[in-house]
């Protein structure tokens, strides 16, 4: 069964907001809530293998900008942009 636009952002969101660190939730789900409706479907695909990684290491690159992973790098800029980071 194929998932609907809809509901990939919902579960998109949802998996923003629900990290396991507090940190990450107040990271990840605002922009997921700002910005993944705009997004195109394989900048889509690049934010939801961002989120298989776990927190420590989404939170170090995000707040330091260091040691950023070349297959999440416009995401992980995208991100730190939007909380002015980046």
């Amino acid at each position: 069964m194929t998932e609907t636009g809809e509901n990939r952002l919902r579960r998109l969101r949802m998996r923003s907001w629900r990290r396991g660190t507090k940190e990450m939730d107040l990271i990840l789900g605002p922009y997921a809530d700002a910005r993944l409706g705009g997004l195109a479907p394989e900048a889509l695909d690049r934010y939801e293998a961002l989120l298989e990684e776990n927190d420590q290491d989404l939170y170090l690159w995000v707040s330091r900008g260091e040691g950023l992973p070349e297959g999440h790098l416009a995401a992980l800029r995208e991100i730190r942009a939007f909380h002015g980071l980046g």
